[in-house]
């Protein structure tokens, strides 16, 4: 259960990190389960999709592979893993910059962390009716090369109607300023409404790209814009540093961000999103479960049982 102290502090600021909510048992568990995932993965075979993220369309991750993990266990490189010739210049172990999306149903580790009393609870405090669980992830932010993520809302990737995702998150190494820590605008989630939305190219059959949530015309940058400058206002952002076991919620319209890990460190994370059951969840949503039938909600895992 979150205390009222942990309660008030989401809502006034979109963002809490509630530490040691994970024992130093359970968070080495997780780091050598990811460790093992990683060990796993076939090179041979692999179609080298790389995790990009952008404010825009043209470096946004979208190909066949993304699009159909929603109930898969799979694997993303870092952009900056390859040379230019798309060789890896780092082992492979080394290379990955996140696992997902369907972890809290197909590996035991991960599910046990998901669904449970503890986060059920969290969730009917957060007015959950039906909290459902989907795109959980593991997020490796390699040394060197973990690649910078820009800010967003979570309710663009996620979009109900109405919006009610948040993330929950686990540090499962501490998380620094030197290895790419998140940072947020407090209070942002009152302040700016999710203005765009990560689809699924319907038009084209394939590939993904951000429409305006009410016309749903496609969405183009506008760096000169009141509302990109404000979200951009590096003053305004306050870096949060995360020790390992610690538990953070994101409001799904808070504005956050995360830099490159230029350190030698790894900066490994679990998360995942809930979503509320009885809101409109449509089929333009990149992620559907399964991936080529979507069905809203009725597929996605039920939290509480």
């Amino acid at each position: 259960m979150l205390s009222s102290e942990e309660l008030n502090k989401f809502n006034d600021e979109g963002c809490v990190v509630i530490e040691n909510f994970l024992s130093k048992e359970q968070v080495s568990e997780l780091v050598q389960e990811a460790d093992r995932l990683l060990a796993k993965i076939d090179i041979k075979t692999h179609p080298l999709t790389k995790f990009s993220t952008a404010e825009d369309d043209d470096n946004h991750v979208g190909d066949k592979y993304f699009l159909e993990s929603s109930d898969r266990i799979h694997y993303f490189f870092e952009v900056e893993a390859f040379d230019e010739d798309g060789k890896l210049t780092k082992p492979v172990e080394k290379a990955i910059n996140k696992i997902g999306h369907g972890l809290h149903f197909l590996n035991e580790k991960y599910a046990a962390i998901t669904i449970n009393e503890r986060i059920s609870s969290i969730a009917r405090q957060l007015k959950f009716h039906d909290p459902r669980v989907l795109q959980s992830m593991l997020i490796l932010k390699q040394p060197e090369i973990g690649g910078k993520v820009p800010s967003h809302q979570d309710g663009e990737f996620l979009f109900t109607e109405p919006q009610s995702c948040i993330g929950f998150w686990f540090a499962l190494e501490d998380c620094t300023v030197d290895n790419g820590c998140l940072s947020f605008i407090p209070g942002s989630h009152k302040v700016f409404p999710v203005e765009k939305r990560f689809v699924k190219d319907l038009k084209k059959g394939s590939g993904t790209k951000f429409v305006d949530p009410k016309t749903l015309e496609d969405w183009s940058l506008d760096t000169s814009s009141e509302s990109y400058i404000q979200k951009n206002d590096e003053s305004q952002f306050v870096k949060v540093e995360i020790p390992a076991g610690s538990l953070v919620l994101i409001h799904n319209s808070v504005v956050h961000k995360s830099e490159k890990n230029t350190s030698g460190k790894s900066r490994y994370a679990y998360t995942f999103h809930c979503i509320e059951g009885t809101a409109e969840y449509d089929e333009l949503n990149w992620l559907q479960i399964p991936p080529n039938n979507p069905s809203g909600t009725s597929q996605i895992t039920k939290l509480c049982t």
